[in-house]
């Protein structure tokens, strides 16, 4: 009975990685293809939305950007360590929680992969309203935040509800 659960969570959860790692690899290489067929201009523009291929070197939204090759492979090796630390915890928890960080963990694995192979990350979603413009971003990065915005709702209503069982 065990092994036929692990068996199908595994797969349910292989699954997800996966498709979230594809989703993300199939978007980056098709911007990837446009940006190199069209030298490198707007790939698409309108009032609130345009891909343009930027190629990030440092951690999210372009922070800690370096010119400097031993500090990039620091932090490549800090977000290799973070994966592995987001693996284990994924095994230690269940339900909704799990799941949360599956969206996290499929994510990273895509940005990662970015960073040991283009020695930089795809960004190219860039959403503003007039002058203001959002971080420019990928698919990888939707799911990574998606994750970690269910994760904080998670522990804000376990939180809650345990208070509210020792009132």
């Amino acid at each position: 009975m065990t092994i036929k659960n692990l068996g199908k969570n595994f797969f349910i959860n292989s699954s997800l990685i996966l498709i979230i790692f594809l989703l993300d690899r199939i978007s980056k290489i098709y911007v990837i293809y446009l940006n190199n067929k069209s030298f490198g201009s707007e790939i698409f523009t309108s009032k609130f939305l345009n891909l343009h291929l930027l190629w990030n070197e440092g951690i999210a939204f372009g922070f800690f950007s370096f010119n400097e090759s031993y500090l990039y492979n620091i932090i490549t090796l800090i977000i290799f360590i973070i994966i592995v630390i987001l693996l284990l915890m994924i095994f230690k928890t269940q339900g909704f929680k799990k799941y949360s960080l599956l969206l996290i963990f499929g994510g990273a694995l895509g940005n990662f992969y970015d960073r040991l192979v283009y020695k930089a990350v795809p960004d190219f979603i860039d959403f503003h309203i007039q002058g203001f413009h959002w971080f420019i971003f990928n698919i990888a990065d939707i799911f990574i935040t998606l994750g970690v915005i269910c994760v904080i709702l998670y522990e804000i209503i376990d939180n809650n509800s345990k208070v509210d069982e020792k009132n």
